[in-house]
């Protein structure tokens, strides 16, 4: 016996929706395909690595700011930026990506961890854990990198064709157009450690005086470095910078136009020494970077740099390594480039991660810049970026509004926008940078809802939002999907493990002494 269209009658019975079939057609495939209008859209591009099932349809979807931009050629920047709230699960969206890209080859870069949420994964990876913080580890900033190791390479090579140049038969125009192109290969790598060097020293004046060196203190320091360059022996520290400055040489007394006399040139310094005391000697930024580098940062191997020793009450440290580590970082990246072109090293792919990076933006001044000029050249320099954050309003509460303008430029020009659950009152700042029609608007909003309560153990149940992804590629429809992460996956997306040991807030007596009975 089967249930008429509208459900049993009578007593415990109940009355069901009566849906009417769908009128049916048929015909060729030709002519059938102008009746239907296509509401749900075509299938998602599987190319990249696999996030998760795609809500709507229940089909695999496959997404990452590189392959996305590289092989399926569908965005126009390899760059993606994610929101959401807090526990919804972005670090392990992001974590995902780069396991997956790490296997295909393209290394990740964490330049600046503070939580630490990738340490583990980085591990995992048998990559490179750089431990920085007071007493934990030390970034020189005057140390070039690999620099003039690679720029020494250049220089071998180009030496090389010119002198298979001299052969009898050889292309010489040819050769010769090449070794000119690897010599200006490893000027340019020098050149770039050299700005790289004078800007972090900036950079730390900077956070250290809440205000920019003058013109004539730049020029100091420029030159002062050049001498270093020429006249020291082995990695300069900070200390070496100070005893040059304070050595007075002619070179750095005709740039700071002393006119002859000894005391001005004294005058004219002061306050530029009294700031390199500070960062050499201790003081708000600490020894950090006063001290030969700990570790080296390798460039064919997965690298973090781990900063969540610093405390968030030390803004100004926070913003200084911060800087340090994407300098470091980036001039890796640099030397990696200049020996591939060269054809000396295989091409690598970077995929460099700034998570939380409203703690960033607001750690110190210039942070804004900077993410704003990496945000320009990462297509140039052959690196993915992956910028995560919570809401709109956390890169809106800068302090001044040309930075609040840059800030929102991040999302916009993003190759693509992955948001989670975000509050209702986040859609106007959010669909002003993305559009998003009403109903993906909706679905965001639901995602962020509280858990409830299972009333059968006492505890919440899971968020409604936990592992739930809209994938915005410009104008297009949103692609709504379910991250599910693998056994494998779990033992390193673990970011509660603090929370994991019940607290005891009793005596210890395992270490108090021993009573006695009177």
């Amino acid at each position: 016996m089967r249930p008429p269209l509208r459900g049993w009658f009578g007593r415990g019975g109940g009355q069901a929706v009566n849906i009417q079939a769908a009128d049916e057609f048929r015909a060729t495939t030709v002519q059938v395909c102008g009746l239907y209008p296509f509401s749900v859209g075509t299938g998602t591009p599987m190319i990249g690595v696999p996030l998760g099932k795609n809500l709507a349809t229940g089909g695999s979807v496959c997404c990452d700011p590189i392959s996305w931009f590289q092989r399926a050629q569908l965005i126009a920047n390899p760059s993606v930026f994610v929101l959401g709230k807090p526990g919804l699960g972005k670090s392990s969206l992001t974590r995902r990506m780069a396991t997956g890209l790490a296997g295909y080859g393209t290394l990740p870069l964490v330049l600046g961890d503070l939580k630490p949420d990738y340490v583990d994964l980085i591990e995992a990876l048998d990559g490179q854990v750089i431990t920085l913080g007071r007493g934990r580890g030390y970034l020189n900033i005057l140390d070039p990198g690999e620099a003039h190791d690679a720029a020494t390479r250049l220089t071998a090579e180009a030496a090389r064709i010119e002198r298979t140049m001299r052969r009898k038969g050889a292309d010489r125009p040819a050769l010769k157009a090449e070794a000119a192109r690897i010599r200006r290969l490893g000027a340019q790598v020098l050149a770039d450690a050299h700005g790289r060097r004078h800007t972090m020293i900036a950079a730390l004046l900077t956070i250290l005086r809440s205000e920019p060196p003058t013109d004539r203190e730049e020029t100091i320091l420029d030159r002062a470095l050049k001498w270093l360059d020429e006249h020291h022996h082995g990695i300069p520290v900070l200390a070496d910078l100070l005893a040059v400055i304070q050595a007075a040489p002619d070179e750095l007394r005709q740039v700071a136009l002393d006119r002859g006399d000894l005391d001005r040139y004294r005058a004219i310094t002061e306050n530029l020494e009294a700031s390199l005391i500070g960062l050499t000697t201790g003081g708000r930024l600490g020894e950090v970077f006063s001290r030969p580098t700990t570790t080296p940062m390798r460039r064919d191997r997965p690298v973090v740099y781990d900063v969540s020793s610093i405390d968030d009450s030390e803004s100004d440290l926070q913003a200084a390594i911060l800087l340090a580590c994407w300098s470091a970082g980036f001039g890796t990246v640099n030397v990696a480039t200049a020996l591939a072109d060269a054809h000396l090293e295989p091409r690598r792919h970077y995929f460099v991660i700034l998570d939380e990076l409203w703690r960033a933006l607001r750690a110190g001044r210039g942070m804004v810049d900077r993410v704003d000029a990496l945000t320009r050249l990462n297509r140039a320099r052959g690196v993915g970026l992956a910028m995560i954050s919570h809401t709109m309003s956390d890169l809106l509460a800068l302090a001044t509004e040309e930075d609040r303008m840059k800030a929102r430029g991040f999302v916009e020009r993003a190759g693509m926008v992955i948001c989670g659950g975000l509050p209702g009152a986040e859609m106007p700042q959010l669909t002003a940078a993305v559009p998003m029609s009403a109903a993906e608007q909706a679905m965001l909003a639901s995602w962020q809802d509280p858990p409830a309560w299972d009333p059968s153990t006492g505890h919440e149940a899971e968020p409604p939002g936990r592992g739930r992804f809209l994938i915005k590629v410009g104008g297009r429809p949103g692609i709504p999907i379910r991250v599910e992460l693998t056994q494998a996956e779990l033992a390193v997306n673990d970011t509660n493990k603090l929370w994991h040991a019940t607290s005891r807030a009793g005596r210890d007596h395992t270490h108090s002494p021993t009573r006695t009975a009177s």
